[in-house]
């Protein structure tokens, strides 16, 4: 059941697609109160409570504990004391396990500008949500946690579907500074028998960093470029970058100007930011016919045969604003001859390191909402969601058939139905490899299901283990992507000595995408997770509310990635019988039934390991030794893996994998096979 509160009058975001009726006064399991800045909801939690949700936020699965603030933010550096990423997800689940008298339910605040989820920070008893006075509160009660998710995702919409070559292996740097570095890293994968699906070309691709421009040298004759790596399989994913450079002569900049598509400042002039090409225009995306607009500039690239865009900087970020630099500079020149103390040096730090992305900038430009004006601050979490629309609704007119891979690094809740994520800006730390475990079920939850992180992380100098652990857990992530910074260490997987067991991960990845491949698209076309928290399947087994580094991957498997340094292997805990599958390539697989509860499990550097549910199975690709790409794994070359005592069902789906007529759900291939007919450990074989 979903009841609906309107407060003021809130802005339409275009989060929800279902129609709910408002409904009268406040909710009974929310108590309001005002303030003077806006609306605060707050719930009792009993000591057992769990807070699921929030999407891409720091910390554990479960939210107990601190504070989140909702309001999109461009920081590289994720540590624990960070309270703003890059996207607003404002939903979460209180799940209650003691039979009190409230009952377990989700909240989501629709709200596009600041909101602050208190949850049990300042009273470890106590969730507060602060919002604005102008928001719209939906409550969502049901029988189990994946009813609650299920409601959740029915009333935001389908979640994005990417073409099946999007579930490959992918590699990116920013630094392929040209046509030859890409060839590069194209032959040396080939020349390695790494599989490999595509390319990213970021910033440098783009003449002085101006959007849809390509540089004629460095990337000369690009559409046969574009084709001479097609025909190897190979496909090109350049950055669109959310500020327009003001150049004299750049036809977008130009027609935006021209056209009064670009976020304006109180006074009407356009608003002048800075981001990687100096001084920008920012579109206004959140007025239809900018949008279009900017939309309809991705054909000039899919018409050179690109298929496939990430969205940047799309927070968006300010690395200064023409106003603020011109007040800072006059403050240090007006200390520049100054013998600084402590303070007055900290001072200086301060204003300088304030710069980017300052809240008075986000608090100084306005939107043309078709015929409103409104402030950016008050709905900056729009921005990236509505510049990925752009995209997704100028798809649906260039190559109205066609899936084309998108995904954003800003988001908000709606913005699941026209592209996924990526996790942004992390970091070659272990922390960062945890937090991108804690981060998929949290993002799912909120509907984003084509994600991922940089694996190996994007800044800093990856090791060759966290690497190794890295992907082996990526293997389970939509999103499998290689991409790290300039100046860091080179980390295509063909840099390192241990290139051969880098090639067994990738080649693991390719055999499951028949499975991985259909429990993505049975989430996404039946409004589910693809992947949960342990307590969603096991939710009368308390200790898997405890369980914060164990994921469950579809239907049929559990995995317990290993994240710690010199680690050979980790604790996991089996809420029932499951059988433990050890993969060291796909030629290469070993079965072991393990009882219900602690285990201590080996984990080589160079293997995969997950545990299959009691009745249920899995498909498994037999690949060949020339495997390259998503097109070299066969449907008709699988093995099943399956743990059962007498006989298992699974469900199968495949498609052409880029068009937009999926396979519906009549024709989805059942598949009933008895133990005998399996491959893996009968349940009635001894059990360690």
């Amino acid at each position: 059941m979903i009841q609906k509160y309107v407060y003021g009058n809130p802005i339409e975001t275009g989060a929800v697609v279902q129609e709910v009726s408002k409904s009268e006064g406040s909710s009974v399991l929310l108590h309001l109160s005002e303030t003077d800045e806006g609306l605060e909801f707050s719930c009792r939690m009993n000591e057992n409570d769990v807070v699921y949700g929030l999407g891409e936020q720091v910390r554990g699965i479960n939210k107990r504990g601190f504070s989140y603030i909702s309001y999109a933010a461009d920081d590289p550096v994720h540590t624990e004391n960070k309270h703003s990423l890059y996207g607003g997800h404002n939903f979460l689940i209180l799940y209650r396990q003691d039979g009190a008298e409230q009952t377990s339910f989700g909240v989501f605040v629709d709200d596009p500008g600041k909101v602050v989820f208190d949850v049990g920070e300042t009273k470890r008893d106590l969730l507060k949500i602060r919002t604005g006075k102008d928001c719209v509160v939906y409550v969502i009660e049901g029988d189990s946690l994946k009813d609650l998710a299920k409601q959740f995702r029915a009333l935001t919409g389908q979640s994005y579907i990417a073409p099946k070559w999007a579930f490959g292996y992918q590699q990116s740097r920013w630094g392929y500074l040209n046509k030859s570095d890409v060839k590069t890293v194209v032959e040396n994968h080939r020349r390695e028998g790494i599989p490999l699906e595509a390319v990213y070309l970021d910033i440098d691709y783009m003449e002085n960093y101006k959007d849809f421009t390509v540089d004629p040298e460095r990337f000369s004759d690009f559409p046969e470029f574009v084709g001479e790596m097609k025909e190897q399989g190979i496909h090109l994913v350049p950055i669109i970058d959310a500020g327009v450079k003001i150049e004299r002569g750049y036809r977008v900049y130009e027609e935006g100007v021209r056209e009064h598509y670009f976020c304006r400042e109180e006074n009407g002039e356009n608003f002048v930011g800075a981001v990687w090409p100096g001084k920008v225009h920012f579109p206004d995306v959140l007025n239809t016919k900018a949008r279009a607009w900017f939309g309809g500039k991705y054909r000039w690239l899919i018409e050179q045969g690109i298929d496939g865009f990430w969205n940047d900087m799309n927070e968006p970020a300010i690395f200064y604003s023409e106003k603020n630099l011109k007040k800072v500079l006059h403050e240090i020149s007006s200390i520049q001859d100054d013998n600084l103390d402590l303070n007055e040096f900290f001072h200086m730090q301060e204003i300088v390191e304030g710069l980017c992305n300052h809240p008075q900038d986000y608090q100084s430009f306005y939107h043309d909402m078709d015929g409103v004006t409104v402030c950016h601050d008050k709905v900056h979490n729009l921005y990236g969601f509505y510049m990925t629309r752009a995209a997704a609704e100028a798809f649906e007119e260039i190559v109205p058939d066609q899936r084309i891979l998108l995904f954003s690094r800003s988001s908000y809740i709606g913005m699941h139905r026209y592209g996924g994520i990526w996790t942004g800006d992390n970091e070659s730390w272990w922390s960062h490899l945890l937090l991108s475990i804690h981060q998929m079920p949290s993002l799912n939850l909120c509907g984003i299901l084509y994600t991922g992180s940089d694996l190996g992380g994007f800044g800093s100098d990856v090791t060759e283990d966290l690497l190794l652990r890295w992907m082996a857990f990526a293997v389970f992530t939509p999103l499998m992507r290689n991409h790290a910074a300039a100046g860091t260490r080179m980390q295509e997987a063909y840099q390192f000595d241990a290139v051969e067991s880098f090639r067994n991960l990738v080649r693991i990845r390719y055999a499951l995408l028949p499975y991985l491949y259909s429990e993505y698209m049975k989430a996404a076309l039946s409004d589910e997770m693809y992947i949960r928290p342990v307590s969603f399947d096991y939710p009368k087994d308390r200790h898997t509310f405890l369980v914060e580094d164990q994921l469950m991957v579809g239907e049929s498997i559990m995995i317990a990635p290993v994240y710690t340094q010199n680690a050979g292997g980790r604790y996991v805990y089996l809420p029932e019988e499951m059988m433990l599958v050890r993969l060291r390539s796909d030629r290469k697989r070993t079965y072991q039934v393990l009882a219900g509860g602690h285990h201590y499990i080996d984990v080589a550097l160079d293997e995969v390991v997950f545990f299959v549910k009691k009745n249920r199975m899995l498909p498994f690709a037999v690949l060949g030794d020339d495997v390259k790409t998503t097109q070299d794994v066969s449907p008709d070359r699988l093995v099943w893996i399956g743990f059962t005592d007498d006989w298992a069902e699974y469900t199968l789906y495949d498609d052409d994998g880029i068009s937009r007529r999926y396979t519906p759900k009549e024709e989805w291939k059942m598949i009933r096979l008895s133990k005998g007919e399996m491959e893996g450990v009968s349940a009635d074989a001894s059990i360690v």
